[in-house]
């Protein structure tokens, strides 16, 4: 005997019930996937750091929209981002943090000096780590498997702004500055040697800390030298400090920087004594495509700051992780790692490729100039022809 309309009823809802709930707990069984996002967060650099946390999570939002699936088993991936404060140690202690987090893969750090003590730990821990800043050659000359640059490093940009600075502004003396890091020191032993191949002339040499305001003795000896251009090698604020006392003590020579100055930082506080600096930066100038389109809207939707220039890269590295992880079947240690080494993506910043110490192949560089009060694109330098 069928029971009587309502009892049917209350079965049905029951059973809709428990389907709804079992769906319910399918999906929230989904494997996790934690990537980790170290970067300064804080301090001079928080603004570029926080920039690179947020272009990260519109990459691991978008992955998740498109409900990834890995090795036929539904996925979602998490961002743990942590402050390096742009400091060696604290990077360390971040790292170990990762690793005891069992976070699958690291994009970080942005510093050079915090990126290479931190990359030695990940790699003892067999954790992928993609740096979408660290610019130093040392980072990949270690021989480690698994750590990847998503930007040119410095030998090449080095290369390329010597070039500019002897052949196009004819700059036949050259004082060399550097802010003592791994990043500041290498950059501008690289320039150096370059200026003088070029045929150009080092007039002096000097190194001041990272954390040092004090200029006077240094740029009172570049004025007696008169060069044609000033290279400092050394973060925007640093830089903008420099510029600002250089122009005070009437040294007229132009000041070239390096990758890292490029941003709203830099013509703030030189203000009218940054006028004429010229830095050569990575990547194109402007972005196209259905990719950038898509990141430009997400980015402009929830943000109100103008996109800084290295967010791009973190949105690729987040990308580029997780199409490996997708391709290998595998989302940790060396398979992904080996599946790094031989993928081709095309990311929104151009095509992605590691050559076999996880350099980006091909890079692109842009010369930026700061003209009232603004910066300027000056010309693009393609290696890939």
């Amino acid at each position: 005997m069928r029971p009587p309309f309502p009892a049917r009823r209350a079965v049905r809802t029951m059973l809709a019930a428990v389907v709804a709930c079992a769906a319910s707990l399918a999906a929230h069984a989904e494997r996790v996937i934690t990537i980790g996002l170290a970067a300064p967060l804080s301090g001079p650099s928080g603004s570029t750091g926080v920039s690179l946390e947020r272009a990260a999570q519109l990459a691991i939002d978008d992955l998740n929209a498109g409900r990834p699936v890995i090795n036929g088993e539904p996925v979602r991936f998490a961002l743990l981002a942590q402050d390096d404060r742009a400091d060696p140690r604290t990077g360390e202690l971040v790292a170990d943090y990762f690793v005891k987090s069992r976070v699958s893969a690291v994009v970080g750090h942005w510093n050079s000096g915090v990126g290479i003590p931190a990359s030695r730990i990940y790699a003892a821990a067999g954790i992928v780590q993609v740096a979408p800043a660290v610019t130093s050659p040392a980072y990949t000359q270690q021989g480690y498997a698994s750590a990847f640059r998503i930007v040119p490093h410095d030998g090449e940009g080095a290369r390329h702004i010597a070039h500019y600075v002897v052949r196009e502004m004819k700059a036949g003396s050259v004082v060399v500055i550097d802010d003592r890091t791994p990043f500041g020191a290498g950059y501008a032993a690289d320039f150096a040697g370059n200026v003088v191949a070029q045929g150009g002339k080092i007039a002096a040499r000097f190194s001041l800390s990272s954390k040092s305001s004090d200029f006077n003795g240094i740029l009172r000896t570049v004025r007696s030298l008169k060069p044609d251009a000033v290279l400092f090698a050394g973060l925007d604020a640093q830089a903008a400090q420099l510029v600002n006392e250089m122009r005070r003590l009437q040294i007229s020579a132009p000041l070239v920087g390096i990758g890292g100055v490029v941003g709203p930082t830099f013509v703030r506080l030189a203000g009218s004594a940054g006028e004429g600096t010229v830095v050569l930066e990575p990547g194109p100038p402007s972005y196209r495509g259905p990719q950038w389109t898509h990141f430009e809207h997400a980015w402009k939707t929830r943000y109100p700051d103008p996109i800084y220039l290295y967010a791009p890269f973190a949105y690729d590295a987040v990308r580029v992780i997780a199409a490996a992880m997708r391709q290998a079947n595998a989302t940790d240690g060396a398979p992904l790692a080996n599946e790094l080494h031989r993928i081709r993506y095309r990311g929104v910043t151009g095509h992605i490729a590691f050559d076999r110490d996880g350099n980006l192949r091909d890079p692109v560089f842009t010369l930026y100039g700061v003209k009232g009060g603004q910066w300027q694109v000056i010309k693009t330098i393609d290696e890939r022809g």
